[in-house]
């Protein structure tokens, strides 16, 4: 029988392994190529898997060196000034051969160039008169609001901010799909525009001319990884069928099918491929399953309790030694406390290469994250013990661990479970997070309706996590009543 389950589990990895993972990030330009890509090693012969909307560029490009994906489309500006920032590499070939350096490959230009632009509403530039992004210089009291990639980006706002000389102070990090809102409604004067987005026309704005020629050119590329090429030539060969094949304005229309008239992507990319290439794409994937409130809260319970009940394991022994020795406990309680200011895509980013795609760093992270709550309540509920207490114990014969087993954790109890609670409570809201790096649970509908601007999307997300943290806290409160004496619980 062992032999047997041996044998399908090495049987269920090589499968896997035959799948090509077709990777893009969390708007919808790149969710359509990505539907694109997978349509066309789907057409060479290839059992293909889209992992779509992961997040930003470097969870998409440590996927890839990690070996969890197979292939994106990544833009050129972004690779030189990102990925490659501070190396002055500016020509195709250079790219091509930075890249080779670390075993991954490169397509020609696809055929349109999506570039960054800021923009602001037409009739409020014109009020302004505002035609250049020089021109905002003479208007500090403007207020912007930018993706949080362009915010930290080598070719975003502080790189834009010192080449024009801009004295804006009003900058907030929003999402970039909730920017146009945002705009819209009036809340913010300019954003970060992608170049080939429908929205430009849809909301009737204007890009500002770059008149100090700052941002560079950002024409896509597939990127795929060496290994691909080695072992399925074919299916490399199907997605360059792409090069040069994708002018602006059918970029820009396949957008605005799935953005504005809210036509699934899929859907978009098989109608271009049938029209450009004669490819019937299937609409099946491998892995491919059903979103229901079933599946994903399936999915996210698989991250919230191995994560929580790994963290209890760790936290409170921990916190236990950090209150028997004070000088340790600032050490552990300072350590957790800077593992919890860590921002969450951050840390995601960093634990890809080690754990790759999917639910593994959603779990390493959410762990993490679950320490510091843990950890205080334990150590404050077992140091604010009575002394006199203690000393009683200690003239009943007792040795430490009976006492720790008998009387410190008994009444300690309550605050030890205030502070899993909490961890609980926690995790189950950060673990939307964790569709970033396709680990699916609730954050996928919210990421979705995000970038769709689809309420109803975002509450099928929103509203069971929710509800799954509110039980979390009833079931926590049932246990408290259940264990912990009244007269413990009302100290």
């Amino acid at each position: 029988m062992k032999r047997f389950a041996l044998i399908l589990a090495l049987a269920s990895c090589s499968s896997s392994s035959d799948v090509v993972e077709i990777g893009s990030k969390k708007f919808t330009e790149s969710v359509v190529l990505g539907e694109v890509l997978a349509g066309l090693a789907r057409d060479a012969g290839a059992a293909v898997r889209h992992r779509a909307e992961l997040g930003g560029t470097r969870v998409l490009f440590e996927g890839l060196r990690a070996g969890e994906l197979d292939a994106y489309v990544e833009y050129t500006g972004t690779i030189a000034e990102e990925l490659f920032a501070g190396r002055g590499l500016e020509s195709l070939d250079e790219l091509r051969a930075a890249l080779a350096d670390i075993d991954i490959g490169m397509s020609a230009p696809l055929g349109f160039d999506n570039t960054y632009a800021i923009g602001m509403r037409r009739a409020r530039a014109e009020e302004l008169g505002i035609r250049r992004i020089s021109d905002l210089a003479r208007h500090p009291q403007l207020e912007f609001g930018f993706g949080e990639e362009f915010l930290g980006r080598a070719d975003g706002w502080p790189g834009l901010r010192d080449a024009y000389r801009l004295p804006q102070t009003k900058v907030r990090g929003l999402d970039h799909d909730l920017a146009y809102r945002g705009l819209e409604g009036g809340s913010i004067d300019a954003m970060d525009l992608y170049s080939t987005d429908a929205e430009i026309a849809f909301y009737d704005l204007v890009a500002l001319e770059d008149d100090a020629r700052y941002f560079p050119s950002y024409q896509a590329v597939i990127l795929w990884r060496a290994d691909l090429f080695e072992h399925r030539p074919e299916v490399v060969a199907s997605l360059q069928r792409l090069e040069g094949r994708l002018p602006e304005a059918e970029m820009i229309a396949l957008n605005r099918a799935a953005k504005i008239d809210r036509e699934p992507s899929r859907a978009v990319a098989a109608r271009y491929l049938a029209g450009s290439f004669g490819v019937e794409s299937s609409v099946t994937t491998v892995g491919d399953r059903r979103r229901s409130l079933w599946w994903t809260t399936v999915e996210h319970l698989s991250l919230v309790l191995p994560s929580l009940f790994a963290a209890m394991l760790l936290a409170l022994p921990m916190g236990i030694a950090a209150a028997r020795r004070p000088r340790l406990g600032q050490f552990v309680l300072g350590l957790t406390g800077v593992l919890q200011t860590i921002p969450a895509l951050a840390l995601l980013v960093v634990l890809i290469p080690l754990l790759g795609l999917g639910a593994a760093p959603a779990i390493a992270a959410l762990f993490l994250y679950s320490l510091l709550p843990i950890v205080r309540n334990t150590q404050s509920g077992l140091a604010g013990l009575p002394a006199g207490l203690l000393e009683s114990a200690d003239a009943l014969g007792l040795s430490r661990r009976e006492r720790l087993w008998r009387i410190e954790l008994p009444l300690a109890l309550p605050a030890i479970l205030a502070g899993v609670k909490t961890a609980a409570v926690l995790n189950i809201g950060t673990a939307t997070l964790g569709a970033l790096v396709g680990s699916g649970g609730y954050g996928q509908p919210i990421l979705t309706g995000i970038r769709l601007a689809d309420t109803s999307l975002i509450l099928r997300g929103a509203i069971p996590a929710a509800l799954m943290a509110l039980t979390a806290q009833a079931l926590f409160e049932w246990a408290e009543r259940r264990l912990v004496p009244a007269g413990l619980r009302d100290a």
